[in-house]
């Protein structure tokens, strides 16, 4: 069970959180990636976090977009704090709330495990905040009121984030690495 006591105290949050947005690293499969690898990567693409905001939590950490990272080992790491504006889904940081899982198409059973707790955990904070995939916040370009497949920016987390909370948060059988 993911447990917030184990983090480092942050900051009252004063923004309106309406939002939690799944994501995924897209890196190949098995490869471990820790807070200091996507800041990394988050700065290569141009992200830079406010100087204050950085020293008030993570202070090692420049760039990184995410509130949260969920490694293969199901070990959960911070990033922004939530009471910062993250830099992970265009149009809607301000709002939201992102936790990002290593990894593309097939995650560890303990990344599973730590993603449902870590939902649970932010749902009972922020109670009405909508959990949504990234790629479920794109552009409804036919206006059906359906963000369909071939609408979407990015396949990202490249699972069914509805189907998933409709199903108790138990993860598709195809999306789960053998042990």
């Amino acid at each position: 069970m993911f447990d917030m006591s184990a983090f480092e105290p942050q900051p009252p949050v004063r923004r309106v959180i309406d939002l939690v947005v799944i994501h995924c690293s897209a890196t190949p499969p098995g490869r471990s990636l820790n807070v200091y690898d996507i800041d990394r990567m988050h700065r290569e693409r141009g992200f830079r976090r406010q100087d204050a905001a950085r020293q008030a939590f993570n202070p090692g950490l420049y760039s990184i977009g995410y509130h949260y990272l969920v490694n293969l080992d199901g070990k959960p790491f911070t990033g922004r704090a939530e009471a910062e504006i993250g830099a992970h889904v265009s149009g809607s940081n301000a709002r939201s709330i992102g936790v990002c899982m290593v990894g593309m198409n097939r995650f560890t059973a303990a990344q599973w495990e730590c993603l449902s707790s870590l939902v649970a955990s932010l749902r009972s904070r922020y109670p009405g905040a909508r959990v949504a995939g990234h790629r479920d916040l794109s552009p409804d370009l036919d206006g059906d009121g359906i963000v369909e497949p071939q609408e979407w920016l990015k396949e990202c987390p490249t699972f069914d984030v509805g189907a998933w909370l409709r199903s108790g948060m138990k993860p598709p059988p195809s999306q789960v690495v053998p042990a």
